[in-house]
């Protein structure tokens, strides 16, 4: 199969919003993900903490987008709802299906492979290196009134409504 297709922006550079810090012990900005966080590995989230987002900030959402997957799309590989103000870190593995690493009150969507949980990096073999967008999003809501029966698309898109600031973090996989 052919994969040769020009690269779509970063998602998040065309969405207005300040910034603030995300730092990661297992992602390096720009550099390849280690395979303990892809489907080829032990599939588990990384670690990430976050500072320095705005004051009024009520809860924030975690993602990890795909924006190079051969869809018009993209692909969402996790998407963290209603993390509390107070959480400004999650733990490796935070992102288990069970739910049993995250902070009270939070929830998974299900990934666009339909999966509860973080789904690990798994670009088509041969393709080029995708890159993995971690992204924290400082949020002027303490929920968005949302359930784990809603898409990834459908808490982007009440997220963008509610943004006060957002962190990224992008990391590389090839298969």
């Amino acid at each position: 199969m052919d994969f040769e297709r020009p690269l779509p922006p970063d998602p998040y550079s065309l969405l207005p919003a300040p910034g603030f810090s995300l730092a990661s012990e297992d992602v390096a900005d720009g550099q390849a993900l280690h395979r303990d966080f892809s489907v080829d590995g032990a599939d588990v989230s990384p670690q990430l903490t976050w500072s320095g987002f705005p004051d009024g900030t009520e809860s924030f959402v975690v993602s990890c987008f795909d924006p190079d997957a051969p869809t018009p799309s993209g692909y969402w590989h996790w998407t963290l709802v209603d993390v509390p103000a107070t959480v400004t870190s999650l733990a490796r593995g935070a992102g288990a299906a069970d739910g049993s690493g995250l902070p009270a009150g939070a929830f998974h969507v299900a990934s666009d492979g339909g999966r509860t949980g973080f789904e690990g990096a798994g670009p088509p073999p041969g393709d080029h290196a995708h890159r993995y967008v971690f992204a924290v999003h400082a949020l002027d809501v303490p929920t968005l009134g949302l359930s784990p029966d809603n898409t990834s698309v459908h808490v982007a898109f009440n997220v963008y409504f509610h943004t006060l600031a957002r962190a990224t973090l992008t990391g590389t996989y090839r298969r």
